[in-house]
């Protein structure tokens, strides 16, 4: 005779909750999370090189994203010229950037330190191929700040379509005790994109796909909104996949993780980017 729930021993309860977690993730982490297709599958024809990152601490954390996004770029090419610049207001949505302040000739990009900590000066003009935007994380299904999201992806993608650039949206992850989230996300952002001509990242979709296989890795700060450095390291390497249309299973450097763990991000990454994209 099958034991009731709540007779079963703690231990049991805790396997059986694990399971079901992770059952409700994989559906998430699949077709279902991003209900409508992405319209815009690359970031564009020409490569993308140089990279503003508009953001909060999503991006900032963990010696920020950008920074372990150009270590994965210049391991899989050592002859590639990848630069970022991440502009980040902790707490901040899109309303909170004036992004074409951000673009204005002469200002953010116009110098970089190059190794050896020496100060190079950019050639002027357009500094960055493509602009990298998140929103708050609540803000694109919050009751009361999706319809700043809309028009806020609406205005900046044409601020930087004028600037010369392509417009990407990152598509952030669920808090860790609230897993309906990323569906949720998944849907806005696309939507987001397709309305504006613009890739999305995304990066919800491969957070849930690496706890769905993996329940117990933990990709969170205690906070459960923010990302331990796996989790940044996931994001960036889903980032890479997306934007560079190549895989990074295999590319050598790890932000430190143990390499089976790197592999298997780096998989996760590539996983979600081809299924999301119809690769």
């Amino acid at each position: 005779m099958p034991i009731p729930i709540s007779a079963r021993p703690a231990s049991s309860w805790r396997a059986f909750a694990s399971l079901l977690l992770a059952s409700i993730v994989l559906s998430l982490s699949t077709g279902a999370a991003a209900q409508t297709t992405p319209t815009r599958t690359e970031a564009g024809s020409e490569p993308v090189r140089s990279i503003l990152w508009v953001d909060n601490s999503f991006f900032y954390y963990n010696n920020s994203m950008h920074g372990h996004y150009g270590e994965l770029a210049r391991a899989d090419d050592a002859s590639s010229q990848h630069r970022g610049v991440s502009v980040t207001i902790s707490g901040s949505g899109l309303d909170w950037h004036d992004l074409a302040s951000y673009l204005q000739p002469g200002g953010i990009g116009k110098y970089s330190f190059a190794p050896g900590n020496t100060i190079v000066f950019n050639q002027p003009g357009k500094q960055f191929d493509a602009v990298i935007m998140m929103d708050c994380s609540q803000c694109p299904i919050h009751p009361q700040l999706a319809g700043a999201f809309r028009d806020f992806v609406k205005k900046d993608a044409a601020i930087v379509a004028q600037y010369g650039a392509r417009p990407i949206l990152f598509m952030s992850w669920a808090y860790k005790d609230k897993p309906e989230m990323t569906a949720e996300l998944a849907e806005q952002y696309t939507l987001a994109g397709n309305a504006n001509d613009a890739l999305v990242i995304p990066a919800g979709l491969a957070f849930a796909r690496a706890i769905a296989r993996r329940p117990e890795l933990e990709l969170y700060q205690p906070d459960k909104r923010h990302p331990t450095l796996a989790g940044t390291y996931l994001a960036a390497c889903t980032t890479y996949a997306a934007i560079q249309k190549r895989s990074p299973v295999g590319i050598r450097y790890s932000a430190g993780r143990d390499p089976e763990l790197a592999t298997f991000l780096q998989t996760v990454a590539a996983d979600t980017v081809r299924e999301y994209y119809g690769r």
